[in-house]
């Protein structure tokens, strides 16, 4: 198999942005029948470094995420902006923001995306890895997420 830009062609997780994670996560859990995940605040910019627009932001998030076998399921709701979170929210409600892949490689995955006119909108760090989310918004009707773990 040829590797693609993404590095391969694996979804791990699709995620959606709402107003409110606490109603938004009884929804979920009722739909699926499952328990309710945990809900957590992501760290600040002095920890995860978090950039829009290559600029650092204070903007945070609420998650909660559901393990759905191969992919999971991540709701959103954005604290603060400026944001990628909090622009999808503004402009199209509650709704799909992102599919993630899991790569390595950040920032030539990165770089080849920016080849293919995928420009990078918002990157930060997580407590053992980093994400990066570039623009397929208008070419495939979602943000593509970038995860690599340590």
């Amino acid at each position: 198999m040829t590797s693609t830009p993404l590095g391969n062609a694996i979804v791990t997780q699709v995620a959606i942005v709402v107003r409110d994670i606490e109603q938004a996560v009884g929804a979920w859990s009722a739909l699926l029948n499952v328990s309710r995940p945990n809900i957590i605040t992501t760290d600040t910019v002095e920890s995860a470094h978090t950039q829009y627009l290559g600029d650092p932001t204070p903007a945070r998030a609420r998650l909660a995420f559901f393990s759905l076998g191969q992919v999971t399921l991540e709701l959103i709701e954005p604290l603060g902006e400026p944001s990628t979170w909090n622009d999808q929210l503004v402009q199209h409600g509650q709704s799909l923001h992102h599919i993630a892949f899991q790569i390595e490689g950040m920032q030539t995955r990165v770089d080849e995306l920016a080849e293919h006119g995928m420009r990078l909108i918002q990157r930060g760090d997580y407590t053992g890895g980093r994400y990066a989310y570039v623009d397929g918004q208008e070419r495939f009707g979602a943000v593509i997420e970038l995860l690599e773990n340590d």
